[in-house]
């Protein structure tokens, strides 16, 4: 599978975008950077800077059906980054549109309530998030890895980096099993 892993310029939880994509490699898949702007993006770990990445794709040249799935890392500044981006946003609902998976971990609800593809859903998230989807039209639980098909396509969403194991496991096997 290909699977688009968006995230902002900066301000990207390092841990939340490097485990999921180890798992996605080891699993013989094919993660792909996708952020606003071309280029690295700088990850961090909670406020602190920490490594840089390299950009291979960018979302005003690039869609939805170019991938199997998409993977949105938390991170506080970097969902808020790309809510502000309109070109971000339609790249994320059209996932939706289309039917294909997603999987949202921490922060990273913030920019599905921007596309407004929450409603009716049931999701997780960090929970500082709760009242914002709940106002979204979802239905917020504490888990520690919620998957919703109540909607056009599966959604896998995390509270936290304590859960990326459970987050990484489930999200491999459901993008693998709609694939299927």
């Amino acid at each position: 599978m290909r699977i688009a892993f968006l995230t902002a310029p900066e301000g990207v939880e390092q841990v939340e975008l490097t485990e999921p994509w180890k798992a996605a490699e080891q699993a013989g898949h094919e993660p792909v950077l996708v952020s606003t702007q071309s280029g690295e993006i700088q990850a961090f770990n909670h406020l602190d800077k920490a490594d840089t990445f390299p950009v291979q794709e960018v979302v005003g040249d690039t869609s939805a059906d170019s991938f199997d799935g998409l993977v949105l890392p938390g991170g506080v500044a970097n969902p808020d980054f790309l809510r502000m981006d309109d070109k971000a946003v339609a790249f994320v609902r059209d996932f939706f549109e289309q039917g294909r998976p997603v999987a949202a971990i921490c922060h990273a609800p913030w920019t599905l309530v921007e596309a407004d593809v929450v409603r009716g859903r049931v999701l997780t998230s960090w929970p500082s998030l709760q009242t914002d989807l709940r106002n979204a039209g979802a239905t917020w639980v504490d888990e520690q890895v919620k998957v919703c098909d109540h909607g056009s396509n599966k959604l896998v969403t995390s509270r936290k980096p304590d859960d990326l194991k459970a987050f990484c496991e489930t999200f491999l096997e459901v993008f693998a099993a709609e694939r299927a």
